[in-house]
């Protein structure tokens, strides 16, 4: 691609919720957003990226109360927070901001006030579950009761997780409130509404128009064909947030002003630093905009958001990228495990730049799942940074020292080698530009793979030995720290603080995308220093058991029962003779695969030792197929075939739940399949 013409760019990550901290699961967002941030300003382009806290709503408000502390105290210690572990890992945003900002009040209220003036707004009275405990209407996640399907105790007011079943706060049974655990009165309000339906030609064009990827187009279609729903952008006083112009005791939802976030924090980025800002957010603007979010927020950003812009005369964004979800060793992130790992938690024990590699290692321009697998990880970043990259210049810069008085040779040695290197930064770039960050890593390791070929054949090391040869050393070492200057070019919106490291060592003014062309001949550099060091198993152990522990504290936090099962209740004895009548079996996973048009179960095909049984598990929201295959697990093999919509399950396996999700029963590794559980 061409680099002639400076692109306007303006590029936001989803704000993180003020009211927690920052984990692996939300760096993948972050740190894939500022490595294409990086990638854009390196190249010359005149790009901007910001963010903010999304700072309102009635789970900050309890949460404060609960503290002892105002709302607005709260979300400022938590911005702090952020902001900190984000700095740790390097993102570097042009500006961090809040929703609860006077910005953020000036744009909500403008759009909202251009869609009600257009007509695209309603008002109609809903009933609502209500705390009379505590005055407020309560969302259906602030609703526990029993199952109306299942009779399962202590589900949440919106489905259950334990037969799936999905239905109103109303239809539960004994509801109470998991805030205050009074019962529930039903009320009616006045609510305002979004017209979403009215945008439904706009939105069909613009997400068939290249806005979205094709998978995230697809998902969008069948909403399109199951219809739109007016969305519900008002909620009841009292709650954190700011007020509807033309409703007292009417406040904007959380979720109508924190996309409007975006717009808030890049006007105070404008105003401090001169920045246009209509030349981004007019409607008839050329510059580029582009979103960065998970998977699990695109109804938002791919419906509501372009929809809601278009009705207030704003542009909307160039494009909204989707991301999916990480897991540790194949299986969802748990509490229990020690697999939640906060960012401060990880950055106490490992090199944050080792997984702002592994992470750009691994992604691509869609929107799967990405699995943080521990050992992978330790054993790619050394192989790949310390043992392919680091190595190139720790081989050449001591002769260079020696041989050349810390100067490189005044000639190149190699210059069509060299000129493969610059000529690949153009494929790099390509990837770089299309988010498909692990084949523009996996190009970049061939070179290193390259560069160290050329440098283990041509021995300088042998030849240093022998009288008469010092001018070819240094010419075969010059061209080993020019290769290295290419290589921590195309790596510098990766490692960062690397590459920093290394435009010291090299004693350059950039690592600019640009000045990649220049050779470095009759150059000084510096003294070298380590880069990188490799990565420690007993580091990551370190970090696995400090996670555990955070768990602890946040139990012992846990001060008051939450509903009505806080006593964990022992389900009802059976008999000895009955449980000796269930046959459990070791089973190897030979296949698994997901089920089409079943949210969560996955099928498995078991080895029960020369016999295979199909198993449906509702295990799909905690483990990946691909991470199961191969793993041994425990199964009811004289359990009744079960006929389902899917087919006919042959047995179940043995699992154990908590908050976090479920878990898998996983014997000993010299277990075999078929051997009876005792």
């Amino acid at each position: 691609m061409s680099n002639t013409a400076q692109r306007k760019i303006l590029v936001t990550s989803a704000l993180p919720y003020a009211n927690g901290a920052i984990h692996l699961g939300h760096l993948l967002e972050y740190i894939q957003t500022d490595i294409w941030v990086r990638f854009q300003k390196s190249r010359g382009h005149d790009c901007h990226y910001v963010c903010a806290d999304d700072a309102h709503g009635t789970a900050i408000m309890l949460r404060a109360e609960q503290e002892g502390i105002t709302s607005e105290a709260l979300i400022d210690r938590v911005s702090r927070d952020h902001q900190a572990d984000f700095a740790r890992f390097g993102v570097g945003f042009d500006n961090y901001h809040s929703t609860h900002s006077e910005e953020n009040r000036y744009f909500s209220e403008l759009i909202y006030t251009r869609l009600r003036d257009k007509g695209h707004i309603a008002t109609r009275d809903i009933e609502q579950m209500y705390d009379p405990a505590k005055g407020l209407f309560l969302a259906d996640r602030f609703i526990k009761g029993t199952c109306p399907k299942c009779r399962t105790e202590d589900q949440y007011g919106d489905n259950c997780e334990a037969c799936g079943a999905t239905y109103t706060p109303a239809e539960l049974i004994d509801p109470v409130s998991a805030i205050s655990g009074a019962t529930p009165e039903v009320r009616s309000s006045t609510h305002y509404f979004f017209k979403l339906p009215d945008f439904a030609d706009f939105l069909h064009e613009w997400i068939n128009d290249g806005h979205v990827q094709p998978q995230i187009r697809n998902k969008l279609l069948e909403w399109f064909e199951s219809g739109f729903n007016e969305w519900d952008i008002s909620r009841d006083a009292p709650y954190f947030g700011f007020e509807i112009p033309d409703a007292p005791g009417k406040y904007f939802y959380v979720w109508l002003d924190a996309p409007i976030g975006y717009l808030a924090s890049f006007k105070n980025l404008c105003d401090r630093e001169g920045i246009d800002f209509d030349a981004y957010w007019n409607s008839d603007s050329e510059a580029e905009v582009y979103h960065f979010i998970g998977k699990d927020i695109v109804y938002f950003h791919a419906l509501f958001w372009p929809a809601m812009l278009h009705g207030a005369e704003l542009r909307t964004p160039t494009a909204v990228n989707c991301h999916g979800f990480v897991t540790v060793n194949g299986a969802k992130m748990s509490k229990s495990r020690g697999t939640f790992i906060k960012a401060a938690t990880y950055a106490e024990h490992l090199n944050p730049e080792y997984l702002r590699y592994y992470f750009a290692a691994k992604l691509t321009a869609g929107v799967d799942d990405l699995d943080l697998n521990l050992e992978d990880f330790a054993q790619r970043v050394n192989s790949d940074l310390v043992g392919k990259v680091v190595n190139i210049a720790s081989r050449c810069a001591g002769f260079i020292k020696k041989l050349g008085g810390g100067k490189l040779s005044a000639h190149c040695a190699e210059p069509q080698r060299l000129a493969r290197f610059i000529a690949a930064g153009d494929e790099i770039a390509e990837h770089y530009e299309t988010r498909e960050f692990g084949r523009a890593m996996r190009r970049i390791m061939e070179l290193a793979d390259e560069a160290n070929t050329y440098i283990a054949d041509a021995e300088p090391w042998v030849l240093a030995k022998q009288d008469g040869r010092e001018q070819e050393v240094l010419d075969i070492c010059s061209v080993g720290i020019n290769l290295f200057r290419q290589l921590m070019v195309y790596l510098a919106p990766v490692v960062p603080a690397m590459a920093e490291d290394a435009r010291r060592f090299m004693q350059l003014d950039s690592l600019s995308w640009e000045s990649r062309h220049t050779l470095l001949l009759d150059h000084a550099i510096a003294k070298f220093k380590p880069l990188m060091t490799r990565v420690e198993t007993d580091r990551i152990d370190a970090m696995i058991e400090a996670s555990k522990e955070d768990l602890v504290e946040e139990q012992k936090l846990k001060s008051t029962p939450k509903g009505p099962l806080a006593d964990d209740p022992i389900a009802d004895e059976i008999a000895f003779d009955d449980f000796a009548k269930v046959d459990l079996r070791i089973a190897r996973i030979a296949k698994a695969e997901y089920v089409e048009g079943a949210d969560k179960l996955l099928r498995l095909t078991l080895d029960i030792g020369g016999e295979t049984r199909n198993v449906f598990a509702g295990i799909r929201s905690a483990y990946a197929p691909e991470a199961l295959e191969g793993r041994l697990t425990v199964m009811v093999a004289n359990l009744a075939p079960r006929k389902m919509r899917f087919g006919v399950s042959e047995g179940m396996v043995l699992a154990a739940g908590d908050d976090d999700g479920i878990y898998l029963l996983e014997p000993h590794s010299g277990a075999q399949p078929g051997q009876r559980v005792r």
